[in-house]
């Protein structure tokens, strides 16, 4: 178990991700200042709606200072590791402090073909956006958080894969939500081409009469 400061957003971090993050506030200006001085780690947790926070996050590390103004406000990006489980929350700092642990997954291997599925669906997406490149490798031990980090999921079905902890259950649900992203995507692409031509359909050839 370690203690670190701990970050609560309206966004989900994934393993592998990197973002970036506008700090402002004083306590969380204190927070960072304190990570750079110390090449330390902070921990980012999902916001709930009732304004407490999700006991699964991730640990953040901060990989480009892009810009210090003169009152202090950052604009950094951090990049997502290591999973964690909050066990207890300090308010005694001006932002929280977490006692975690590692969140580590069970000894519960993939169905190869569900991992080919969502590896293929993700290049169908891709595809369907004009995304250049090749998707993640698929020997990758991070594959699944990869690919969520990759494609634009809502925070609840994020915060669900973050928190999933067998690799099993993660990919055979992250290849469903693919594969709806993949359908959303191309109803999406339909109706704007359907707009484009007024938003009218003809389903018959305009020479052909009504008999």
């Amino acid at each position: 178990m370690t203690q670190i400061g701990l970050f609560p957003l309206e966004l989900v971090l994934m393993p592998t991700e990197r973002i970036p993050l506008n700090i402002f506030e004083e306590r969380y200006k204190e927070l960072i200042g304190e990570c750079l001085e110390r090449d330390e780690e902070f921990g980012i947790v999902l916001m709930r709606g009732s304004g407490d926070m999700h006991h699964v996050g991730t640990r953040a590390a901060i990989s480009d200072v892009l810009e210090v103004l003169p009152d202090g406000r950052m604009h950094i990006v951090v990049e997502g590791g290591d999973r964690f489980r909050v066990l207890e929350v300090d308010h005694q700092r001006t932002f929280a402090t977490g006692t975690v642990e590692e969140l580590t997954d069970e000894e519960d291997p993939p169905d190869p073909d569900d991992v080919d599925r969502a590896r293929e669906t993700y290049r169908q997406i891709q595809e369907a956006v004009g995304t250049p490149g090749e998707p993640p490798d698929r020997d990758s031990p991070l594959l699944a958080f990869e690919l969520v980090a990759r494609v634009d999921f809502s925070t609840v079905n994020k915060q669900e894969l973050l928190e999933l902890t067998s690799p099993r259950q993660r990919f055979e649900r992250l290849a469903v939500l693919l594969e709806h992203a993949l359908e959303a995507l191309v109803l999406e692409q339909e109706l704007r081409q359907r707009a484009h031509g007024n938003g009218k359909v003809t389903p018959f050839d305009r020479g052909q009469s009504d008999r």
